[in-house]
């Protein structure tokens, strides 16, 4: 639940880059809630639910792009790389299987290796002052 919390307050953060754990964490957290939401409102019929589950999309809409966006960044690709996932089906495959990849070892041109324990940064990839 951290990561997915760290997400959100980096609402709309580009730049720098986010480990695998960030972005599937947020990604697992995010599709819970979501399925949450919809699944009560389905079962109940309650109009205003299902609009809240539509707020809650639109809410974590800029933090969802920030941290894939971080993520192409760790794995020494461009943000616009996300474009390819409108290639129907190789285009979201090809996405999947980069955001799943490892992330380049040591700092690359969007920044310090998020991993690396030698940047004193604590259990979340947050910098410690």
């Amino acid at each position: 639940m951290d990561w997915y919390l760290k997400v959100l307050k980096q609402y709309a953060d580009f730049n720098g880059r986010a480990r695998r754990k960030e972005y599937w964490m947020f990604f697992l957290f995010n599709i819970l809630i979501s399925w949450g939401l919809q699944g009560i409102a389905l079962t109940t019929g309650n109009s205003i639910i299902g609009y809240i589950a539509t707020m809650y999309g639109l809410a974590v809409l800029l933090p969802g792009i920030g941290v894939s966006i971080r993520r192409l960044h760790d794995v020494n690709k461009s943000g616009w790389f996300m474009f390819i996932a409108l290639i129907p089906l190789v285009g979201m495959i090809w996405l999947i299987v980069v955001l799943a990849k490892e992330g380049d070892k040591g700092p690359n041109q969007y920044g310090v290796d998020p991993k690396n324990p030698t940047d004193e940064l604590d259990d979340i990839g947050v910098a410690q002052v």
